[in-house]
């Protein structure tokens, strides 16, 4: 098919020199995807680098401590994906004996693996007859062929996986996958798309229809909710502070943080008493507070928004699971905790 070869004709003078496009490792391949989920090239390609320097094997990141992925995944968001890879390097150290599964019904099996990737996997790392959809075949797809099922409904997505299929070149699919993903990278932008140089643009039929900026279609998001978290940096008079490790289920599961006080409202400088203390290190303890920040911090995730104030809480002794100030940086934090610790002036850190 003429899109098919205009794609593959356009990726060789077009494609952008990336060190994941340079191997058939799966390893390396595999370690590239999960970073590169949710996460754009410019952002991932620094953490693909720290990683393959400080594990530049399965066997070294499946002995790895969780503590020490974590804090090098540090800042990528969506920290359940460095959770799987790590759990996925173990069981494909342990279990595969370092060998990574070289076709999709065996790849899509391992966690933190779903289509996209077990298909990206099989044909870049083992040149396997697999279509993939990303957020940038989606929108070529869409695009050119004036598609306007929604992409993230049941239908849409067995739609367009179901032509992504028909598209691919049989002889190197890899390099098709390559070539498609790019293109809805670099040409076929979300936001001024280029098409007035575009080869594919006297066949698309978004542009002859007018239709460019509102295709490809996606069902409204969940409805998002707002928080209001209160952050309690408790320091002693020996420089200690209590950290503490999330161990509930959820975004920043075995992150650290400053304990966590949430209220109703954002709350000013005249209403700490209206913290509940009673769970928290400060509970039966004489203190000084301030509020750090009179504006709230605002931090927002996919599904909710963070308001959040830092109270800065000073005290002659903590408890003994308090730890010394110098050792802050050591402990994996989300980024809202690790962007207050460089911007606070700590002692001695």
């Amino acid at each position: 098919m003429k899109i098919t070869q205009e794609l593959i004709i356009w990726y060789s003078n077009n494609k952008r020199e990336l060190p994941w496009r340079n191997t058939m490792n799966p390893y390396y391949i595999y370690l590239s995807e999960i970073i590169l989920q949710q996460t754009q090239v410019k952002q991932g390609l620094p953490y693909y680098n720290a990683f393959v320097k400080k594990f530049p094997t399965v066997f070294d990141l499946a002995n790895a401590t969780e503590h020490d992925v974590l804090k090098l995944w540090q800042g990528l968001g969506y920290y359940s994906r460095a959770r799987n890879l790590h759990t996925t390097a173990k069981h494909v150290a342990s279990d595969l004996n370092g060998v990574f599964p070289d076709n999709y019904k065996d790849l899509i099996k391992l966690k933190g693996v779903g289509d996209y990737t077990a298909s990206a996997i099989a044909s870049f790392a083992f040149n396997k007859v697999e279509a993939v959809v990303d957020g940038n075949v989606y929108r070529v797809l869409s695009r050119y062929f004036g598609i306007d099922t929604p992409i993230n409904s049941s239908k849409g997505i067995k739609e367009f996986k179901h032509l992504a299929s028909t598209l691919i070149d049989q002889s190197n699919p890899g390099e098709y996958n390559q070539a498609i993903m790019e293109f809805g990278a670099v040409q076929c932008t979300p936001k001024n798309p280029r098409c007035s140089v575009c080869p594919l643009n006297t066949g698309c039929m978004a542009l002859q229809k007018k239709k460019v900026d509102v295709l490809p279609v996606k069902l409204k998001k969940t409805k998002v909710t707002t928080k209001y978290y209160n952050f309690l940096v408790c320091i002693d008079s020996q420089n200690r502070i209590m950290f503490e490790k999330r161990n509930k289920k959820g975004i920043w599961q075995n992150l650290y943080q400053f304990p966590l006080v949430e209220s109703e409202k954002s709350l000013k400088s005249t209403e700490f008493h209206q913290l509940d203390l009673n769970n928290t290190p400060l509970s039966g303890l004489e203190f000084d507070y301030s509020l750090y920040n009179e504006v709230d911090v605002l931090h927002k995730l996919s599904h909710r928004n963070l308001y959040t104030k830092f109270w800065i809480v000073e005290t002659k002794h903590l408890p003994e699971t308090a730890i010394p100030i110098d050792s802050l940086k050591n402990y994996p934090t989300p980024i809202l905790i690790s962007n207050f610790i460089d911007a606070f002036n700590f002692p001695d850190l």
